[in-house]
């Protein structure tokens, strides 16, 4: 029996109907104990896998370090809140300055506040 090539493969399969298809495939399938289905299940398996880290984090206030007034500007600053509130929420460090968001914006809160000379972690 003489060997096949890819193209005599290929123009053999352009001849088949879609039920001929169907059968060589189950044939396959059968014959070497795979299945179709499996690259597919691969992907999504990738997809459900591809992230790494928390998607919501939130950003603590845990030390105000030597300049307060710096930190409450950059608090006000960050949550929009009034001078009172402000200090309220500096005041009562450790506290939480934004809840529930994406970990690039808590970075750059991080960055504000240390530049303002406060101690922040992100959870």
């Amino acid at each position: 029996m003489a060997k096949l090539n890819t193209e005599d493969v290929i123009a053999s399969l352009k001849e088949m109907t879609i039920l001929e298809l169907n059968d060589l495939i189950k044939a396959i399938e059968e014959e070497f104990g795979v299945t179709a289905a499996a690259p597919v299940a691969v992907a999504a398996a990738a997809d459900t896998a591809a992230p790494t880290g928390p998607t919501e984090v939130t950003v603590t206030l845990t030390d105000v370090g030597a300049t307060k007034v710096a930190v409450i500007k950059a608090v006000r600053e960050i949550t929009g809140l009034g001078l009172v509130e402000a200090k309220g929420l500096v005041d009562k460090t450790p506290s939480a300055i934004k809840e529930n968001i994406k970990p690039e914006e808590a970075e750059a809160i991080k960055a504000k506040l240390v530049e303002a000379g406060a101690t922040v972690e992100i959870k």
